[in-house]
Protein backbone atom coordinates (compact mmCIF):
# COMPACT_ATOMS: atom_id res chain seq x y z
CA UNK A 1 0.00 0.00 0.00
CA UNK A 2 1.41 3.04 -0.86
CA UNK A 3 -0.23 6.73 0.09
CA UNK A 4 0.24 8.95 -2.45
CA UNK A 5 2.31 12.25 -1.55
CA UNK A 6 2.82 10.37 1.92
CA UNK A 7 5.74 11.69 3.85
CA UNK A 8 7.67 9.10 5.84
CA UNK A 9 6.66 9.09 9.58
CA UNK A 10 8.21 11.40 11.75
CA UNK A 11 8.66 11.33 15.54
CA UNK A 12 7.63 14.92 16.00
CA UNK A 13 5.03 13.93 13.58
CA UNK A 14 3.45 11.51 16.31
CA UNK A 15 3.88 13.63 18.70
CA UNK A 16 2.14 15.99 17.36
CA UNK A 17 -1.11 13.31 17.19
CA UNK A 18 -0.51 12.26 20.91
CA UNK A 19 -0.81 16.09 21.91
CA UNK A 20 -4.47 15.78 20.54
CA UNK A 21 -5.41 12.75 22.40
CA UNK A 22 -7.95 12.33 24.83
CA UNK A 23 -7.39 11.36 28.39
CA UNK A 24 -6.81 8.58 28.50
CA UNK A 25 -6.13 7.06 25.27
CA UNK A 26 -7.42 4.12 24.56
CA UNK A 27 -5.36 0.80 24.36
CA UNK A 28 -5.59 -1.21 20.86
CA UNK A 29 -3.57 -4.26 19.51
CA UNK A 30 -3.76 -6.92 16.88
CA UNK A 31 -5.99 -9.74 17.74
CA UNK A 32 -3.25 -12.33 18.23
CA UNK A 33 0.00 -13.76 19.60
CA UNK A 34 -0.52 -11.58 23.17
CA UNK A 35 -3.32 -9.54 22.89
CA UNK A 36 -5.50 -11.41 25.69
CA UNK A 37 -2.33 -9.73 28.02
CA UNK A 38 -2.25 -6.66 26.65
CA UNK A 39 -6.38 -6.08 27.14
CA UNK A 40 -6.24 -7.33 30.37
CA UNK A 41 -3.90 -5.36 31.39
CA UNK A 42 -5.73 -1.83 30.03
CA UNK A 43 -8.54 -2.82 32.02
CA UNK A 44 -6.88 -4.04 35.02
CA UNK A 45 -5.17 -0.34 35.03
CA UNK A 46 -8.84 1.36 34.24
CA UNK A 47 -8.31 1.96 30.85
CA UNK A 48 -10.23 0.78 27.70
CA UNK A 49 -9.01 -2.03 25.32
CA UNK A 50 -9.43 -2.50 21.96
CA UNK A 51 -8.81 -5.47 19.70
CA UNK A 52 -8.24 -5.28 15.75
CA UNK A 53 -9.24 -9.08 14.49
CA UNK A 54 -9.15 -10.26 11.06
CA UNK A 55 -12.65 -11.65 9.74
CA UNK A 56 -12.94 -15.59 10.89
CA UNK A 57 -10.36 -14.82 13.67
CA UNK A 58 -12.22 -12.68 16.20
CA UNK A 59 -14.48 -15.19 18.62
CA UNK A 60 -11.74 -15.30 21.20
CA UNK A 61 -12.26 -11.40 21.79
CA UNK A 62 -15.70 -10.84 20.32
CA UNK A 63 -17.73 -13.42 22.32
CA UNK A 64 -14.86 -15.44 24.83
CA UNK A 65 -13.67 -12.75 26.67
CA UNK A 66 -15.88 -9.75 25.65
CA UNK A 67 -15.80 -7.18 28.78
CA UNK A 68 -19.49 -7.87 29.98
CA UNK A 69 -20.83 -4.90 32.57
CA UNK A 70 -22.55 -4.27 35.53
CA UNK A 71 -25.10 -1.43 36.72
CA UNK A 72 -22.93 1.63 36.51
CA UNK A 73 -20.79 0.50 33.80
CA UNK A 74 -18.35 -1.92 35.86
CA UNK A 75 -16.82 -4.56 34.34
CA UNK A 76 -18.09 -7.42 35.65
CA UNK A 77 -16.15 -10.47 33.64
CA UNK A 78 -14.36 -10.13 30.23
CA UNK A 79 -10.96 -7.90 29.67
CA UNK A 80 -11.99 -7.05 26.11
CA UNK A 81 -13.94 -3.72 25.81
CA UNK A 82 -14.14 -3.21 21.93
CA UNK A 83 -13.55 -5.31 18.58
CA UNK A 84 -13.10 -4.09 14.88
CA UNK A 85 -13.02 -6.50 12.81
CA UNK A 86 -10.81 -6.20 9.00
CA UNK A 87 -11.07 -8.32 6.26
CA UNK A 88 -7.37 -8.68 6.82
CA UNK A 89 -5.14 -7.99 9.13
CA UNK A 90 -3.42 -5.48 6.59
CA UNK A 91 -6.34 -3.67 6.36
CA UNK A 92 -5.47 -2.14 10.01
CA UNK A 93 -3.46 0.38 7.60
CA UNK A 94 -5.53 1.38 4.94
CA UNK A 95 -6.21 5.33 5.04
CA UNK A 96 -9.36 5.06 6.30
CA UNK A 97 -8.66 2.23 9.35
CA UNK A 98 -6.27 5.09 10.28
CA UNK A 99 -8.42 7.78 10.17
CA UNK A 100 -10.76 5.66 12.71
CA UNK A 101 -8.11 4.67 15.20
CA UNK A 102 -6.85 8.34 15.32
CA UNK A 103 -10.37 9.75 15.90
CA UNK A 104 -10.81 7.51 18.81
CA UNK A 105 -7.82 8.12 20.54
CA UNK A 106 -6.19 4.64 20.09
CA UNK A 107 -2.30 4.06 20.79
CA UNK A 108 -1.25 0.93 19.28
CA UNK A 109 0.75 -1.70 21.22
CA UNK A 110 2.83 -3.59 18.09
CA UNK A 111 3.51 -7.55 18.60
CA UNK A 112 4.61 -10.11 16.32
CA UNK A 113 1.34 -10.31 14.80
CA UNK A 114 1.62 -6.75 13.31
CA UNK A 115 4.88 -6.64 12.00
CA UNK A 116 4.05 -9.98 10.66
CA UNK A 117 1.06 -9.11 8.69
CA UNK A 118 1.37 -5.34 8.26
CA UNK A 119 4.41 -4.74 5.80
CA UNK A 120 6.77 -3.02 7.88
CA UNK A 121 7.59 -0.59 5.17
CA UNK A 122 4.20 0.29 5.78
CA UNK A 123 4.68 0.42 9.06
CA UNK A 124 7.52 2.31 9.24
CA UNK A 125 6.40 5.29 6.72
CA UNK A 126 2.70 4.98 6.19
CA UNK A 127 1.20 3.92 9.60
CA UNK A 128 0.48 7.19 11.30
CA UNK A 129 -0.73 5.93 14.26
CA UNK A 130 1.48 5.97 17.70
CA UNK A 131 2.95 3.32 18.53
CA UNK A 132 3.53 2.14 22.62
CA UNK A 133 7.01 1.08 21.90
CA UNK A 134 9.77 1.40 19.12
CA UNK A 135 8.86 1.48 16.06
CA UNK A 136 12.27 1.40 14.32
CA UNK A 137 13.72 -1.82 16.09
CA UNK A 138 10.56 -4.42 14.90
CA UNK A 139 12.79 -4.43 11.90
CA UNK A 140 15.83 -5.87 13.49
CA UNK A 141 13.78 -9.05 13.93
CA UNK A 142 14.06 -9.88 10.06
CA UNK A 143 17.83 -11.69 10.15
CA UNK A 144 17.62 -11.47 6.55
CA UNK A 145 18.19 -7.34 7.42
CA UNK A 146 21.50 -6.38 7.26
CA UNK A 147 21.28 -4.90 10.61
CA UNK A 148 19.04 -7.01 12.67
CA UNK A 149 19.55 -8.20 16.75
CA UNK A 150 22.49 -10.67 15.95
CA UNK A 151 24.45 -7.04 14.77
CA UNK A 152 22.95 -5.25 17.79
CA UNK A 153 23.55 -7.93 19.86
CA UNK A 154 27.84 -8.16 18.81
CA UNK A 155 27.66 -4.17 19.11
CA UNK A 156 26.01 -4.49 22.67
CA UNK A 157 29.00 -7.60 23.74
CA UNK A 158 26.38 -9.65 24.09
CA UNK A 159 27.28 -13.63 23.56
CA UNK A 160 25.54 -14.81 20.16
CA UNK A 161 25.24 -18.30 18.72
CA UNK A 162 28.52 -19.28 16.29
CA UNK A 163 27.48 -18.66 12.62
CA UNK A 164 28.07 -20.72 9.60
CA UNK A 165 28.89 -18.88 6.61
CA UNK A 166 27.64 -21.49 4.18
CA UNK A 167 26.36 -25.17 4.77
CA UNK A 168 29.44 -26.81 3.65
CA UNK A 169 31.35 -25.31 6.75
CA UNK A 170 28.94 -26.98 9.30
CA UNK A 171 30.87 -29.34 11.37
CA UNK A 172 29.01 -30.00 14.89
CA UNK A 173 25.38 -29.25 15.57
CA UNK A 174 23.88 -26.57 13.86
CA UNK A 175 20.09 -24.99 13.59
CA UNK A 176 18.88 -23.52 10.36
CA UNK A 177 16.62 -20.80 11.08
CA UNK A 178 14.36 -19.72 8.38
CA UNK A 179 10.06 -18.92 7.88
CA UNK A 180 7.35 -22.02 7.61
CA UNK A 181 6.98 -21.86 4.11
CA UNK A 182 3.12 -20.84 4.54
CA UNK A 183 2.80 -20.33 8.22
CA UNK A 184 4.99 -16.95 7.87
CA UNK A 185 4.33 -16.26 11.80
CA UNK A 186 5.58 -19.29 12.54
CA UNK A 187 9.27 -21.44 12.11
CA UNK A 188 10.70 -23.51 9.58
CA UNK A 189 13.90 -24.29 11.83
CA UNK A 190 15.51 -27.86 11.76
CA UNK A 191 18.87 -29.26 13.04
CA UNK A 192 21.67 -30.55 10.85
CA UNK A 193 25.14 -31.62 11.88
CA UNK A 194 27.21 -32.22 8.30
CA UNK A 195 26.47 -30.35 5.08
CA UNK A 196 25.32 -33.60 3.96
CA UNK A 197 22.56 -33.74 6.63
CA UNK A 198 21.80 -30.16 5.53
CA UNK A 199 21.17 -31.39 1.97
CA UNK A 200 19.30 -34.08 2.68
CA UNK A 201 16.81 -32.58 5.61
CA UNK A 202 16.36 -29.21 3.56
CA UNK A 203 15.13 -31.04 0.68
CA UNK A 204 13.13 -33.70 2.31
CA UNK A 205 11.61 -30.26 3.90
CA UNK A 206 10.56 -28.63 0.57
CA UNK A 207 9.32 -31.69 -0.73
CA UNK A 208 6.86 -31.43 2.63
CA UNK A 209 6.31 -27.94 1.69
CA UNK A 210 7.38 -26.76 5.24
CA UNK A 211 10.11 -24.59 3.95
CA UNK A 212 11.01 -22.93 0.49
CA UNK A 213 13.93 -22.44 -1.06
CA UNK A 214 13.91 -19.02 -1.40
CA UNK A 215 14.13 -18.53 2.34
CA UNK A 216 16.57 -21.47 2.45
CA UNK A 217 18.88 -19.15 0.19
CA UNK A 218 19.03 -17.03 2.65
CA UNK A 219 18.42 -19.17 6.35
CA UNK A 220 20.89 -18.23 8.92
CA UNK A 221 22.67 -21.57 9.90
CA UNK A 222 23.96 -21.39 13.30
CA UNK A 223 25.64 -23.44 16.26
CA UNK A 224 23.44 -25.06 18.43
CA UNK A 225 23.53 -24.33 21.89
CA UNK A 226 23.12 -27.21 24.67
CA UNK A 227 20.90 -25.98 27.43
CA UNK A 228 17.69 -24.53 29.10
CA UNK A 229 16.34 -21.78 27.05
CA UNK A 230 14.47 -19.10 28.94
CA UNK A 231 13.00 -16.03 27.48
CA UNK A 232 13.99 -12.80 29.54
CA UNK A 233 10.83 -10.34 29.66
CA UNK A 234 12.20 -6.84 30.42
CA UNK A 235 10.42 -3.74 30.45
CA UNK A 236 12.20 -0.35 29.99
CA UNK A 237 10.92 2.78 31.08
CA UNK A 238 11.79 6.96 29.99
CA UNK A 239 9.82 8.23 32.53
CA UNK A 240 12.09 7.50 34.85
CA UNK A 241 15.99 8.09 35.88
CA UNK A 242 18.02 5.87 33.70
CA UNK A 243 19.47 3.48 36.41
CA UNK A 244 15.83 2.93 37.32
CA UNK A 245 14.41 2.48 33.90
CA UNK A 246 15.15 -1.54 33.43
CA UNK A 247 12.83 -4.08 34.85
CA UNK A 248 12.86 -7.78 34.89
CA UNK A 249 9.40 -8.63 35.03
CA UNK A 250 9.38 -12.41 34.16
CA UNK A 251 10.51 -15.68 32.11
CA UNK A 252 8.63 -18.20 29.97
CA UNK A 253 9.13 -20.97 27.88
CA UNK A 254 7.98 -22.24 24.89
CA UNK A 255 6.27 -25.29 23.57
CA UNK A 256 6.77 -26.07 20.37
CA UNK A 257 5.17 -29.24 17.91
CA UNK A 258 6.08 -31.29 17.20
CA UNK A 259 9.40 -31.27 18.44
CA UNK A 260 7.75 -31.47 22.38
CA UNK A 261 6.16 -34.25 20.90
CA UNK A 262 9.28 -36.53 19.87
CA UNK A 263 11.33 -35.82 23.02
CA UNK A 264 8.32 -37.21 24.94
CA UNK A 265 8.65 -40.66 23.38
CA UNK A 266 11.73 -42.99 23.85
CA UNK A 267 14.69 -43.37 21.83
CA UNK A 268 13.27 -46.94 20.18
CA UNK A 269 9.42 -45.48 19.53
CA UNK A 270 11.39 -42.29 18.19
CA UNK A 271 13.09 -45.01 15.49
CA UNK A 272 9.75 -46.30 14.97
CA UNK A 273 7.95 -43.10 13.14
CA UNK A 274 8.15 -42.61 9.69
CA UNK A 275 11.54 -41.07 8.67
CA UNK A 276 9.32 -37.58 7.58
CA UNK A 277 7.86 -37.94 11.41
CA UNK A 278 11.03 -37.95 12.58
CA UNK A 279 12.01 -34.36 10.99
CA UNK A 280 10.51 -32.01 14.49
CA UNK A 281 8.70 -28.76 13.48
CA UNK A 282 9.44 -25.95 15.96
CA UNK A 283 6.06 -24.14 15.55
CA UNK A 284 4.94 -22.23 18.85
CA UNK A 285 1.69 -23.59 20.59
CA UNK A 286 2.07 -22.22 23.81
CA UNK A 287 4.39 -21.43 26.90
CA UNK A 288 5.15 -22.00 30.31
CA UNK A 289 6.53 -20.27 33.16
CA UNK A 290 9.86 -20.51 34.43
CA UNK A 291 12.16 -18.39 36.99
CA UNK A 292 15.92 -18.54 37.20
CA UNK A 293 18.34 -18.98 40.14
CA UNK A 294 19.03 -16.15 41.75
CA UNK A 295 22.83 -16.14 41.51
CA UNK A 296 22.15 -15.73 37.39
CA UNK A 297 19.54 -13.04 37.65
CA UNK A 298 22.63 -9.86 38.11
CA UNK A 299 24.13 -11.24 34.66
CA UNK A 300 20.38 -11.18 33.26
CA UNK A 301 19.78 -7.96 33.84
CA UNK A 302 23.39 -7.12 32.62
CA UNK A 303 22.29 -8.44 29.27
CA UNK A 304 18.90 -6.20 29.32
CA UNK A 305 21.55 -3.10 29.98
CA UNK A 306 23.38 -3.62 27.51
CA UNK A 307 20.29 -3.96 24.88
CA UNK A 308 18.79 -1.04 26.26
CA UNK A 309 22.22 1.04 25.97
CA UNK A 310 22.89 -0.30 21.99
CA UNK A 311 19.51 0.21 21.07
CA UNK A 312 19.30 3.91 22.23
CA UNK A 313 22.61 4.85 20.74
CA UNK A 314 21.41 2.70 17.14
CA UNK A 315 17.74 3.65 16.85
CA UNK A 316 17.06 6.92 19.13
CA UNK A 317 15.15 7.29 21.62
CA UNK A 318 15.75 3.37 21.77
CA UNK A 319 14.28 0.39 23.60
CA UNK A 320 10.98 1.19 24.65
CA UNK A 321 8.34 -0.43 26.80
CA UNK A 322 8.91 -4.56 26.68
CA UNK A 323 11.18 -6.49 25.35
CA UNK A 324 12.09 -10.45 25.26
CA UNK A 325 15.89 -11.74 25.51
CA UNK A 326 15.65 -15.71 24.35
CA UNK A 327 18.35 -16.67 25.59
CA UNK A 328 20.18 -20.39 26.62
CA UNK A 329 21.73 -21.12 29.39
CA UNK A 330 24.73 -23.67 29.84
CA UNK A 331 26.15 -25.64 32.28
CA UNK A 332 27.84 -22.43 34.23
CA UNK A 333 24.87 -20.29 33.87
CA UNK A 334 26.44 -18.17 31.08
CA UNK A 335 23.53 -16.59 28.72
CA UNK A 336 24.02 -16.87 24.93
CA UNK A 337 20.56 -15.08 23.72
CA UNK A 338 19.47 -16.60 20.18
CA UNK A 339 16.84 -14.34 19.56
CA UNK A 340 15.05 -10.75 20.37
CA UNK A 341 11.78 -9.72 20.18
CA UNK A 342 11.47 -5.93 20.44
CA UNK A 343 8.33 -5.39 21.82
CA UNK A 344 5.82 -7.28 23.74
CA UNK A 345 7.24 -10.74 23.82
CA UNK A 346 4.87 -14.53 22.63
CA UNK A 347 4.80 -15.80 26.23
CA UNK A 348 3.71 -13.32 28.16
CA UNK A 349 -0.17 -14.87 28.24
CA UNK A 350 0.99 -17.38 31.31
CA UNK A 351 0.96 -14.36 33.60
CA UNK A 352 -2.25 -12.60 33.04
CA UNK A 353 -4.28 -11.71 35.84
CA UNK A 354 -1.81 -12.95 38.04
CA UNK A 355 1.51 -11.27 37.06
CA UNK A 356 5.32 -12.30 36.67
CA UNK A 357 7.10 -13.44 39.69
CA UNK A 358 9.67 -10.73 39.42
CA UNK A 359 7.13 -8.10 38.33
CA UNK A 360 5.40 -8.52 41.36
CA UNK A 361 8.14 -8.41 43.34
CA UNK A 362 9.20 -5.62 42.10
CA UNK A 363 5.89 -3.75 42.16
CA UNK A 364 4.37 -5.71 45.30
CA UNK A 365 0.99 -6.25 43.30
CA UNK A 366 0.51 -8.78 40.49
CA UNK A 367 2.34 -7.16 37.31
CA UNK A 368 2.20 -8.82 34.23
CA UNK A 369 3.22 -7.42 31.12
CA UNK A 370 0.37 -6.38 29.35
CA UNK A 371 -0.69 -4.62 32.68
CA UNK A 372 2.78 -3.10 33.01
CA UNK A 373 2.25 -1.44 29.51
CA UNK A 374 -1.13 0.33 30.70
CA UNK A 375 0.83 0.78 34.11
CA UNK A 376 2.91 3.20 31.82
CA UNK A 377 0.26 4.38 29.45
CA UNK A 378 -1.71 5.58 32.75
CA UNK A 379 1.29 7.75 34.39
CA UNK A 380 2.15 9.11 31.33
CA UNK A 381 -1.32 10.37 30.32
CA UNK A 382 -1.78 11.68 33.48
CA UNK A 383 1.49 13.39 33.67
CA UNK A 384 0.92 14.57 30.53
CA UNK A 385 4.33 12.81 28.95
CA UNK A 386 2.73 9.92 26.28
CA UNK A 387 4.88 11.69 23.80
CA UNK A 388 7.68 9.99 25.76
CA UNK A 389 6.91 6.86 25.12
CA UNK A 390 5.48 6.79 21.61
CA UNK A 391 7.17 6.35 18.12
Amino acid sequence: MNLAGAMPISLAEIRGLVAGYPHPPIVGTVGSHSALDVADGAVTEGLSSLVLAQAGRELTYARYFRTVRGRGGARRRGCVDDVWTFPTFADIATPASQERLRSHGVLLVPNRALSSYVPLATIEDELRIPIVGSRALLRIEERTERENYYTLLEKAGIRIPRAFPTPDAIDRLAMVKLPHATRRLERGFFTVASPEEYRTKSEALIARGTITAADLATARIEEYVLGPVFNFNFFFSPLVAREEGLELLGVDERRESTLDGLVRLPAAQQLELSEAARIPEYTVVGHGTLTVRESILEEVFRLGERFVDVSRERYPPGILGPFCLQTCLDADGRPTVFDVAARIGGGTNVHLGIGHPYGNALWRAPMSTGRRIAHEIRRASDDGRLAEIVT
